[in-house]
């Protein structure tokens, strides 16, 4: 039950958007037992970031997993993510914070797991 969520400060046209969704789709599965079938992506463009100052290309990605993970699948992520939003939104990896939230405590449908 991951949920990635990418503000991003500039527009992303609907092509770029589902090409961003369908590879952090991909790349959810360097996280052991997380696949796209349960990944629910947020993408919020034209978003207010200010990074170092001023308001070149930037992403905050907030990532929300149900569970625990090894930081190692979390450094891979993060290196993932970068070059995806890298080569479909031109976001140089260094203007990019990626955020990582763990949770014992998810709902879904009504009840929680």
């Amino acid at each position: 039950m991951p949920f990635i969520n990418v503000k991003t400060n500039i527009s992303v046209p609907k092509d770029k958007e589902i090409a961003v969704k369908a590879a952090i789709g991909e790349a959810i599965t360097v996280i052991p037992g997380k696949s796209e079938s349960w990944l629910m992506v947020g993408i919020e463009p034209e978003h207010i970031l200010y990074f170092k100052g001023d308001d070149s290309p930037a992403a905050m990605v907030d990532v929300s997993i149900f569970g625990k993970a090894d930081p190692t699948a979390f450094n891979a992520l993060t290196g993932m993510l970068c070059d995806i939003l890298s080569e479909q939104l031109a976001i140089q990896p260094s203007r990019i914070y990626v955020k990582y939230s763990a949770t014992p405590d998810w709902g879904w449908n009504g009840s929680n797991f």
